[in-house]
């Protein structure tokens, strides 16, 4: 089972090439905070703009970094059911401890429910450990439903989700397709706006790109929604909410990195084409950082 807060953590950049020395500076400040894990090489660490050499770099780095009690978890998701099996399993040669593996989502039409299905399972059947699925319609326009998700349960090696719609009939879904497969398996909240109520509901944990930015306030989301205190974990989500849009869909990687700067870390600039965060978004992102006592 993965539980608890896992951040997508960024990928810095020092004149358009991974810096490695950044990377683990923002990875040894992380150690220090109430985090249960890392996932690198996510939509949130811009892997699709990472060549292969780069990728391998990152997770050698995170590996290094990353304290055995910590999860780290790697995006190893590619276009063709064999360039995924072939990332998923450098990807665990190199050390993780489990793999996100997403929609091939360039050819959409022709992604339908048995092809899907298909495909996971046979990256399954390939992974030399435990596999996440990533659902994050927002990017691919392809949701796993319930009834997909479902029928990998079967897959001993499929380990769970991160479910990033923030649908909570979806959120919900997982669950009960897990409770009907009679498994363990993870369901990871990938969206704040419902991370207060996706963990009453039962969800595992979370990977939300603002928990890299406010862990302390993720972490105490959860906590309060696992005591069952709804009214108050309602209430910090809903102030919370605001920074999680503003460093995911209003200003994408550059908000993220800018929030990053802001707060002392290494953000940087995103790689070509994403673009920095403009002067009127970073005062917006500062704003809300100080409005939650993240920024003085």
């Amino acid at each position: 089972m993965i539980r608890g807060l896992c951040p997508p953590i960024a990928t810095p950049f020092l004149n358009d090439e991974f810096s490695s020395q950044r990377f683990s500076d923002n990875i040894a400040r992380w150690n220090s905070l109430p985090i249960d894990g890392y996932v690198v090489l996510g939509s949130n660490g811009e892997a699709p703009l990472l060549d292969d050499t780069e990728r391998a770099a990152v997770i050698r780095e995170a590996r290094r970094t990353v304290p055995a009690s910590r999860r780290l978890i790697a995006g190893t998701g590619r276009q063709s059911t064999r360039g995924t099996i072939r990332s998923v399993r450098e990807a665990f040669d190199l050390g993780v401890d489990a793999v996100l593996v997403g929609v091939p989502d360039y050819y959409r039409p022709a992604m339908t429910h048995l092809v899907l299905r298909d495909h996971f399972l046979r990256v399954a059947d390939a992974s030399p450990g435990p596999m996440l699925v990533y659902s994050v319609p927002f990017y691919t326009g392809l949701p796993i439903d319930a009834e997909l998700f479902g029928a990998l349960l079967g897959h001993e090696r499929i380990a769970g989700i991160k479910d990033s719609s923030g649908d909570l009939e979806s959120l919900q879904g997982m669950i009960d397709a897990v409770r009907r497969a009679g498994r363990e398996a993870s369901v990871l909240i990938g969206n704040a706006s419902v991370l207060a109520a996706g963990i009453a509901m039962g969800a595992s944990g979370a990977v939300l790109a603002v928990g890299g930015v406010a862990p302390r306030e993720c972490a105490e989301i959860a906590r309060l929604a696992a005591e069952k205190r709804t009214d108050d974990a309602e209430q910090a989500n809903r102030r919370l909410k605001p920074l999680a849009l503003a460093v995911t869909r209003e200003h994408g990687i550059g908000g993220l990195k800018a929030a990053l700067d802001l707060i002392g870390w290494h953000g940087g600039d995103p790689r070509p084409p994403l673009q920095p965060a403009g002067a009127s978004a970073r005062a917006e992102i500062a704003s809300m950082l100080k409005g939650l006592g993240l920024l003085a």
